[in-house]
């Protein structure tokens, strides 16, 4: 039977809401879509609860009426503003020699136990990166493997509670409740890379309207976040400045003469911020710069933040750069130069059916990302922000209830026999110590009385 999914996107920028149905197998099919303008949101952060509820119901009330369905519960995404990241491990024993979930799920409790996360802080993300089985590392599933030891190391991603609240209090306000909460970056990870790239490993950097969130994926998982609070915003606001002419012509001059390639000394004629009724000329050689200036100064900070990783070696991939801000003429170029000549590629979410037009630009990354989370999509193995285990296989595997990290032993264990003996199993059962003692006193008192009558 399908599912009915609603992600919502809350973006600096933009919000986007779309509803898709998921089919048992996994296949996607999207039946309605809005997106409108932000209000209350600056740099990722909720800033007016109340403006962000009504932006956030003006792009559910386009999805909803577009797909004529109504739905109360949704996926959302969080910024990487205030977020925290840390790695840990943890290490159990297995007692029966056979790696199932139920120790999978312990060990990854585990580590999330020893990660001493702060008390202001909510965990967002527990994600395995390197599973180690009797000293064998990077085991990509130990799921069904034989073993005395599981290790594990993970990535932790956290974030501010009050942060997260003022999100679910934002959502509640429009008529939906959160059913689950994901990373941005994480989420358009899932919506441009392939199973290639992530095997090679990839750095992925959205680049909005006033932020650039950046995952390293390596493997099966993400080993590295951070975040970065410039977007294209920045440039507008550059250009109004030095061009002194209104915010908003500035951002159609970014729009329609805005490149990176080789700057051209014609002439365009702008209105005067504060006298709009009056214009002057400004050569395009000047927009250039402006632009470039800005652009190239974004592009290092990236790069030092993917240096400071310490996973650059591990980027067989390269970059993959999505998000609004890379539809800016010759942003590929630049970046190939400024990432020391590591592959750099611009990415549009994957296709998915009943993609409409307007979701096919690398500004909807995120959104579409959270379609595919709710499909599915996300690392083999995760902690979600509700410390629930997913489990991502292709075939289902009934998952018991793993909200605490303790697994109480078996009443009974099973011990095979020698392969001398003949199949079956021996099931050693609890021996009640009190009954067996008034069992056997019974026994030696008529054994006495037996005796006595004898003699």
């Amino acid at each position: 039977m399908k599912k009915s999914v609603l992600a919502i996107d809350i973006g600096s920028s933009k919000i986007c809401a779309i509803i898709a149905d998921i089919s048992p197998d996994g296949a996607i099919q999207i039946s309605g879509a809005g997106i409108v303008r932000s209000q209350g949101i600056k740099k990722g952060s909720i800033t007016n609860i109340e403006l962000a509820s009504k932006a956030i119901k003006a792009a559910l009330a386009d999805a909803r009426r577009v797909a004529g369905t109504e739905i109360k519960r949704a996926i959302v995404s969080i910024s990487g503003a205030y977020t925290k990241s840390l790695n840990s491990s943890g290490i159990v024993n297995i007692p029966n020699r056979e790696i199932t979930f139920k120790e999978i799920s312990r060990v990854m409790h585990t580590s999330l136990y020893n990660a001493n996360i702060p008390n202001e802080y909510e965990v967002l993300h527990t994600l395995p990166y390197n599973f180690i089985v009797d000293d064998q590392d990077f085991i990509e599933d130990p799921l069904g493997m034989n073993a005395s030891r599981l290790e594990v190391e993970t990535h932790i991603i956290t974030t501010q509670k009050s942060n997260l609240n003022n999100l679910k209090k934002a959502v509640r306000g429009a008529g939906v409740e959160v059913d689950t909460v994901v990373l941005s970056g994480y989420a358009s990870a899932i919506a441009v890379l392939n199973e290639d790239e992530k095997e090679l490993g990839a750095a992925v950097i959205d680049m909005g309207g006033h932020t650039c969130d950046t995952v390293i994926h390596s493997g099966t998982a993400i080993r590295y976040n951070d975040f970065l609070g410039v977007g294209s915003h920045h440039i507008t606001s550059d250009l109004s400045m030095a061009l002194h002419t209104p915010l908003n012509v500035a951002e159609n001059v970014k729009i329609k003469f805005g490149s990176l390639s080789s700057p051209s000394d014609d002439l365009i004629e702008l209105p005067i911020i504060g006298d709009e009724e009056s214009t002057h000329e400004v050569s395009l050689g000047v927009v250039h710069n402006v632009i470039y200036a800005r652009v190239e100064e974004t592009l290092m900070i990236l790069a030092q933040s993917i240096d400071k990783s310490n996973l650059k070696d591990q980027l067989g991939a390269g970059v993959v750069l999505t998000g609004g801000f890379t539809k800016l003429d010759g942003l590929r170029d630049l970046a190939v130069a400024i990432f020391d000549n590591v592959p750099v590629r611009l990415a549009k979410p994957s296709n998915v059916d009943g993609l409409f037009e307007a979701l096919k630009d690398p500004a909807t990354a995120t959104a579409v990302g959270l379609v595919k989370y709710a499909a599915g999509g996300y690392a083999p193995y995760e902690i979600d922000v509700n410390r629930q285990v997913r489990y991502r296989s292709e075939e289902p595997l009934e998952k018991p209830d793993l909200t605490e990290p303790s697994v109480q032993e078996p009443a009974e264990e099973e011990i095979p026999l020698p392969p001398s003996e003949e199949a079956g199993t021996i099931r050693i059962k609890s021996f009640d110590t009190k009954k067996g003692a008034e069992k056997a006193a019974g026994i030696g008192s008529k054994f006495w009385n037996w005796i006595t009558q004898l003699f």
